[in-house]
């Protein structure tokens, strides 16, 4: 099949999330699959040209866009994906949306960028219009959460009688239900709608504003969360489908809806390839994991002593992340033997809080207030445990990466987190990892400290350890479920194109 995916970043090009990840795997998996895959994503600033050899299409003269009452022009570049050479990438470049120096946050303010609805109606038009002028000819468009959500409304409202695109399926994929996208109604003209298409039971309307993610929702014929688990919670719970659940129950009545997990891209993050950290090893030779943790000890000014159990966080650091449940019990865990080391950025408060907790325990606690792609890797090979009390997780990757690095994963039974690691069980001699459910800081607690307990007993933590390395999670078997989900969103595309 011929696949355009579309998505605001794309590993390695442009990363703020797991979102980059998935994508920048997924189209290497589907290429070894046999299909024919284009990436589109915006040329930011922070693109490096010469390090991925992007250059300009050949033979394709900027493209005039139409917005609103206007248009703006847009150029096209093009390189391969590092390591999935079959992968075609295009970057739309904007002269003001996207040669900026912050992704989606201006790095000076600390806030997002209050363009966001325009800049990345920009860029899900342009998409449509690149696509037209490569003669792509796509089967079906894989758009990627709310900012690439509007190509679903101009596929279908703008763009139904054009040869080139209007039969092509719509496949949207929520990576995170939280990010809605959503903007007054008085913004709609400058996008090309009218104002009043926002009205109460229209798809435009979503709590009195409009949702990009909702319009995704309903223009695309099939929708897929990333993880089994939380496609069932957004559409029945309203805690997790935050006004949508309805929406998404009536695509899920219909087929329509339906959770593929994520996968994980071994030659990227596998401790006996990884070339970021210190010392490789495997679950046949374990030694390397000792050293790695003593590198990361020391580069975190956390001593030498390998004894004590290491735990870690790689994460943004923001309320569904379950911080202000490691708040209340951040102290005990510590005072209960382990030290702990945080790599991440997000909100302020918890700024404070973990810098305010690496002073107060110096020597113990290690607070990274950065982005650093290296020091994730040191992290996940350097850690015993790795920890994760979200609220809520789509899927979440890094108890995947942590499983396949001997770092066993301490989490909340929700979402993915809930599909992916099985609690354990001494009298059984399975699980792997420590599960809790309740989002509460006592069962946090309660499951760290479990987890402190076992690894005081070195065999029966080594069999916790071997087990998830054991796991599983490449990219194959998913991949194959969304080359499914492709054929049948073009088929259902067929049949309203030809009704």
């Amino acid at each position: 099949m011929r696949v355009v995916m579309a998505s605001a970043e794309v590993a390695p090009f442009a990363r703020a999330g797991g979102l980059s990840d998935v994508v920048g795997a997924l189209s290497k998996a589907m290429v070894d699959l046999g299909h024919e895959v284009t990436v589109f994503l915006p040329k930011y600033a922070m693109i490096d040209d010469a390090e991925y050899g992007i250059a300009p299409v050949s033979g394709v003269p900027p493209l005039k866009v139409p917005m609103g009452e206007g248009e703006e022009e847009v150029r096209l570049h093009e390189c391969r994906m590092p390591g999935g050479e079959g992968v075609r990438v295009v970057l739309i470049e904007h002269t003001g949306y996207f040669d900026r120096p912050g992704l989606y946050m201006d790095p000076e303010t600390g806030h997002g960028y209050e363009d966001e609805v325009q800049r990345y109606a920009l860029f899900s038009r342009a998409l449509i219009e690149a696509s037209r002028a490569l003669r792509l000819k796509p089967d079906v468009f894989h758009l990627n959460d709310h900012h690439t959500a509007l190509a679903a409304v101009y596929l279908r409202d703008l763009y139904a009688g054009d040869g080139e695109v209007c039969g092509a399926g719509i496949v949207f994929s929520i990576h995170n239900l939280g990010y809605l996208g959503g903007f007054d109604k008085a913004a709609l003209p400058s996008l090309g709608f009218p104002e009043d298409a926002c009205v109460y039971g229209s798809p435009f309307e979503y709590r009195g504003g409009v949702s990009t993610l909702k319009l995704g929702i309903e223009y695309a014929d099939y929708v897929n969360t990333v993880s089994e688990k939380y496609a069932i919670e957004i559409s029945t719970d309203p805690e997790y489908g935050l006004g949508l659940e309805g929406v998404l129950a009536e695509k899920r009545d219909a087929g329509r809806l339906v959770g593929i997990l994520n996968g994980v891209d071994y030659n990227v993050w596998d401790p006996s390839v990884d070339p970021l950290i210190p010392h490789a090893y495997s679950a046949d030779d374990l030694s390397g994991k000792e050293k790695c943790k003593r590198a990361l000890l020391e580069r975190s000014g956390l001593g030498v002593d390998t004894g004590p159990a290491l735990l870690g966080i790689v994460s943004r650091l923001a309320d569904q992340k379950g911080f202000d449940l490691l708040r209340e019990v951040a102290d005990r865990i510590i005072d209960r033997g382990a030290r702990l080391v945080v790599l991440g950025t997000g909100q302020k408060e918890y700024h404070d809080f973990l810098s305010d907790l690496a002073s107060r325990r110096e020597g113990l606690v290690a607070a990274h207030l950065l982005f650093d792609n290296e020091l994730s890797h040191w992290i996940e090979a350097g850690s015993d445990m790795f920890v994760m009390p979200s609220r809520y997780e789509p899927c979440g990757l890094n108890q995947l990466y942590s499983l396949r690095y001997g770092t066993v994963p301490v989490v909340r039974a929700t979402g993915g987190l809930a599909d992916t690691v099985e609690d354990f069980d001494e009298s059984e001699g399975t699980g792997v990892g420590f599960v809790f459910d309740e989002y509460d800081p006592e069962a946090l607690f309660g499951a760290v400290e479990r987890a402190l307990l076992v690894y005081a007993s070195a065999d029966v933590w080594r069999g916790v350890v071997s087990r998830g390395m054991a796991l599983d999670f490449s990219w194959p078997v998913s991949a194959g479920k969304y080359a499914s989900l492709y054929e049948e969103a073009a088929e259902a595309a067929r049949a309203h194109t030809s009704a």
